[in-house]
């Protein structure tokens, strides 16, 4: 895989969330790292002492240009990340999602620092077919899948235009340590807590629907990769190239958590994708990325 960066001054957008602060914990030891948070789901026990903390919303142009000056590289993983929040306040997910980004972007391009955008597999909708590539159509189906898909294509035209150096990572189901159970977070994430609470997991649907789950070790290592590559100006799907059902991960989760749950079904979500599994042959090829965590590995950590 590429280098990783080092001797940088470098600035986490969202970094004391569940991926940022995992970012800034693999970036602290060889750069000069601050973060843009403002603490509304991030957590201050996820940083280290030494981080430099710009503390308030993304929104904050006037923060964002104190944050931005004197940097070199840019990770932004700020966002409002809920799918139904987003449905809830299409112009909070926007200004949150979409225009912070633009005037991220400006910030960065005064002072010509690479930024690495975090995007998301929402901008596919329904996929047509799996595994999805990166040229797969873009059919977004709520506000966040939107702003995302705005957010990638403004990276995009930023890099066309004006020469900035940009890449977007297309996350697909990542999940891992620090990342909380909740209405807005991840199925793994809800699943262990029912799991070890010994509550009856909830499956939506006839839980036939597939996903690839990408742990989040690997989405740093992404992450990394993109910090010092050559091949800017794109976007890179970041999964594992595998998929399984919500029925198989429910019964995994029950089976590593050593749980005695029953496994039962709700109704299904309203629009809900039904088959997910990136295609992951261009970041392989161009940033030298390749998934180490397998899914059972990582709920065994998860557990442990």
């Amino acid at each position: 895989m590429t280098e990783s960066p080092t001797g940088q001054t470098v600035l986490v957008t969202g970094g004391a969330g569940f991926i940022g602060s995992h970012l800034v914990d693999a970036l602290i030891e060889a750069n000069d790292v601050r973060i843009v948070d403002d603490f509304s789901s991030g957590r201050r026990e996820n940083l280290r002492d030494d981080v430099t903390v710009f503390e308030g919303d993304i929104r904050d142009d006037d923060l964002l240009e104190r944050a931005v000056s004197g940097v070199d590289l840019i990770y932004h993983t700020a966002a409002l990340v809920s799918v139904s929040a987003s449905v809830e306040d299409p112009l909070l997910s926007h200004s949150t999602n979409a225009a912070a980004t633009v005037s991220l972007l400006e910030h960065a391009r005064e002072v010509d620092a690479r930024v690495v955008l975090s995007s998301s597999a929402a901008i596919y909708g329904q996929p047509e077919d799996v595994p999805i590539s990166e040229s797969h159509p873009k059919n977004p189906e709520s506000p966040y899948g939107a702003d995302k898909l705005a957010l990638d294509t403004y990276a995009r035209i930023y890099h066309d235009l004006y020469g900035l150096e940009t890449v977007a990572l297309r996350y697909f189901n990542v999940y891992g340590p620090r990342q909380t159970a909740g209405d807005y977070s991840g199925v793994i994430s809800i699943f262990l807590d029912q799991a070890t609470s010994n509550r009856p997991i909830t499956v939506e649907g006839d839980g036939e629907q597939t996903r690839d789950f990408v742990h989040v070790r690997d989405v740093v290592r992404a992450n990394l990769a993109a910090g010092t590559t050559d091949a800017v100006g794109r976007a890179y799907n970041v999964g594992t190239g595998d998929s399984i059902s919500i029925n198989e991960l429910a019964a995994a989760i029950r089976d590593a958590a050593d749980s005695s749950s029953e496994i039962t079904h709700v109704d299904a979500r309203s629009g809900d994708v039904r088959d997910s599994r990136a295609d992951i042959s261009r970041i392989r090829e161009s940033l030298g990325y390749e998934p180490t965590v397998t899914l059972e590995n990582g709920l065994a950590s998860l557990c442990e």
